[in-house]
């Protein structure tokens, strides 16, 4: 069982920055992926990091806008977001167990940190 713990989030203007913090129960973990919810939507993969891999995927909304990384212990997440929009706002969510963009891959989930960014 693991579990995840996200920090972070909070209100900011359009334009802004924000970096979120997960930090997990256990270590080694390969794959880490942060997903959002707005209200009234589906939610969405954002981004997804596994370091034995090598590899980085991200959401064509946040491609060079969001940075997702992973300590060398694997057991803090981060997303760095930059140049953040109104649409940006979701209530997200760190998750593990999968190893790309889609939700059902993924067994682990966090209960989420609130990002709201005005205009």
């Amino acid at each position: 069982q693991v579990q995840l713990v996200e920090s972070g989030g909070g209100s900011v203007q359009a334009g802004g920055s924000l970096r979120l913090s997960c930090a997990a129960s256990v270590t080694n973990i390969n794959c880490m992926a942060w997903f959002r919810q707005a209200p009234g939507k589906e939610r969405e993969g954002v981004a997804v990091v596994c370091p034995r891999l090598g590899t980085t995927q991200y959401a064509d909304s946040v491609k060079g806008r969001f940075t997702i990384s992973q300590d060398n212990a694997n057991h803090m997440l981060f997303l760095q977001m930059d140049k953040l929009k109104p649409e940006d706002t979701a209530m997200y969510y760190c998750a593990s167990g999968g190893w790309t963009l889609h939700d059902y891959e993924y067994s682990f989930w966090g209960r989420g940190t609130q990002v709201t960014v005005s205009s």
